[in-house]
């Protein structure tokens, strides 16, 4: 659809950037924090570890006072389940509660949003050492850490996030590290997983709604559209299969309080239906998000699956994550996107696209909290000259802008990243934020913050709210 005039970005849209807690904080074990899951897990030893990462627990003033010289009017970051109850349970720890309240009021001391994460990938180790999320303890676990973050921060924090990315735990464990000795859950121990992930979401979020009266909660996940490879019904069949199960599965059960029928039906008639105790349907039904919160990068293309092991192959050369099931989908090709250095399709259209289609289907306002493009920025006579990562955001933006004419309802635009962070597969190599961290992989350096050309732009992007999109 071609318009003769784009309708405005809303008057107060959140023009943000963001960040993770393990990706950017370090400070590893300072503080009374304890190891997470990220801390213990098996990484790549070529690339950085997470200890130091890019110091921002040390920098946030110096970091949050550069999104605010950019013009940010949101910040999206995690906060460490480890910094606030060190055992993942019980006594809470007065320097995490302290560490965050300075992080939150400093960004109002800018007039910038605090968008915050509670659960990103970072489970404390210790619980995962009692069963993690295949124990629901866990469940329980997670509603206490959330009553503390809604009761200390309550006030001060409008934006929530429950936890990111539910689905890339599920359907690509190994993506964010691999358990020591290698060995990663079933899938059946996975579903049973999420849905415990699902019932400790749907009481964080019952209990922001009775704690926070002024809070908005959501899910945070990846979500994309999905192109059959041909007009072949198969294909379309295929597509739907892998958009069903990675994609609307994971955000009706928040919206709608029970799993899609499509993909229940996939998880019995394999045997991998998580064990549904009395009371877990009233948990998950009524916890109404407030608005969907997603990560969007790039989308995928989907042909019939031909029913043996040459449905299944890695994602961009990235064996971590595997895509494709025997007898319900595989990946192809699409030639009509490019792609970046990595391999990932670089598709503004299927943002409209799938914008769309989660506005269709769940009628709440999106919030973007990661979109961006990774590249191996170059440091020369002290610029950082990224045009690729401009052009990339600018494609987006008015793709955006495009669905918003759509009737897409957007609350605001929180890219990937903030400032460079560790990024879990390719360490300091591959890096995404508007401002340059200048340390290597092993190399710290001093760490110096230097604004990269995109910083700029997007400066003036914001303090134009986007009319030259």
């Amino acid at each position: 659809m071609r318009y003769s005039k784009l309708n405005d970005f809303p008057d107060h849209f959140l023009w943000g950037a963001s960040s993770s807690a393990y990706q950017a904080e370090g400070a590893w074990n300072e503080d009374g924090k304890s190891p997470s899951i990220i801390d213990m897990y098996e990484h790549p030893k070529e690339y950085a570890d997470f200890k130091t990462a890019s110091d921002h627990y040390h920098r946030y003033k110096e970091d949050i006072r550069l999104f605010a010289e950019m013009g940010l009017k949101a910040y999206r970051f995690s906060i460490a389940w480890t910094r606030i109850i060190p055992d993942g349970t019980g006594e809470i720890n007065p320097a995490g509660i302290a560490h965050y309240r300075d992080v939150i009021q400093e960004c109002r001391r800018y007039h910038i949003e605090p968008i915050v994460t509670m659960y990103h990938f970072d489970l404390p180790y210790c619980l995962e050492e009692k069963g993690g999320w295949s124990s629901r303890e866990t469940i329980d676990a997670f509603e206490a850490y959330a009553k503390v973050l809604f009761t200390h921060f309550g006030n001060d924090v409008t934006y929530w996030l429950t936890i990111n990315e539910q689905n890339t735990m599920i359907l690509h464990p190994g993506a964010i590290g691999l358990p020591k000795g290698g060995t990663l859950p079933s899938k059946k121990e996975l579903y049973q997983q999420n849905h415990h992930l699902m019932l400790a979401q749907a009481k964080a979020m019952k209990l922001c709604h009775k704690l926070c009266p002024r809070g908005k909660i959501g899910p945070a996940l990846n979500l994309t559209a999905m192109y059959p490879e041909t007009c072949n019904p198969s294909d379309s069949i295929a597509a739907h299969n892998w958009e069903v199960l990675r994609c609307w599965n994971f955000a009706d059960v928040p919206v709608f309080g029970w799993y899609h029928p499509l993909a229940w039906s996939y998880l019995v008639h394999r045997e991998m239906e998580p064990e549904i105790a009395p009371g877990d349907r009233e948990i998950l039904m009524g916890a109404d998000p407030d608005f969907i919160a997603m990560n969007y990068y790039s989308t995928a293309t989907i042909a019939a699956s031909r029913g043996d092991s040459t449905d299944v192959s890695a994602r961009a050369g990235d064996q971590q994550i595997m895509l494709g099931e025997e007898g319900v989908y595989r990946a192809a090709d699409n030639p009509f996107v490019s792609k970046t250095k990595y391999g990932w399709v670089i598709d503004p259209e299927g943002f409209r696209y799938t914008l769309r289609k989660v506005y269709e289907r769940y009628r709440l306002p999106i919030l973007i909290t990661e979109n961006g493009i990774g590249a191996p920025d170059r440091l020369e006579n002290g610029q950082i000259h990224d045009d690729y990562r401009i052009e990339f955001i600018r494609r987006h933006l008015h793709a955006m802008r495009l669905a918003i004419t759509d009737g897409v309802e957007m609350l605001g635009y929180c890219p990937w990243a903030a400032l460079d962070v560790v990024s879990t597969h390719q360490g300091y190599q591959k890096r995404y934020g508007f401002i340059y961290v200048d340390r290597d992989e092993f190399d710290l350096k001093e760490m110096k913050r230097i604004k990269k050309d995109s910083f700029f732009w997007y400066q003036k992007i914001i303090e134009e709210n986007g009319n030259s999109l």
